[in-house]
């Protein structure tokens, strides 16, 4: 019984002490302007993204976090932002998120309203900087300076 116990013990360990696999999209319209939604659990604004789901691709999971959050459909992969992983990264658990940044169609709206408060687009000029969510601020200040990073 109690190698039973043990067992239980360590495959929970296993199961539920990991981190979960994110995704962050950095949507890029047409005109040049990319696409924050603002989150209604904090008020703040976030670049749309989502985790992973159990058969998902990080690319399928991104273009579908894009389209339930914000209407927009990705036409092109752009690149690699970077893998976040910093434990501290989301204020609700310990998340590693992939970022990218695509290009995408459609008028951005916010599809959820349960979950999105606003959709707005903007230049780097006119990012709330100041009112980014997570580590959201890091991730744009990496894709303004080029860079793909592991942090």
């Amino acid at each position: 019984m109690a190698y039973f116990a043990h067992a239980l013990r360590t495959l929970m360990g296993l199961i539920l002490r990991r981190p979960i696999l994110g995704t962050c999209v950095i949507p890029l319209l047409a005109d040049g302007c990319l696409v924050l939604v603002r989150r209604r659990d904090n008020g703040l604004w976030s670049l749309p993204g989502g985790i992973v789901d159990w058969g998902e691709d990080v690319l399928t999971a991104a273009a579908r976090e894009l389209k339930e959050e914000a209407g927009l459909e990705i036409v092109g992969l752009e690149r690699l932002v970077g893998v976040y992983s910093q434990p501290g990264r989301d204020p609700r658990f310990h998340s590693i998120c992939v970022t990218v940044a695509v290009r995408v169609t459609g008028k951005p709206y916010p599809a959820d309203p349960r979950e999105i408060l606003e959709v707005g687009h903007f230049t780097a000029d006119t990012l709330p900087w100041d009112r980014l969510s997570h580590d959201h601020r890091q991730h744009l200040q990496d894709f303004f300076k080029g860079e793909t990073v592991l942090a």
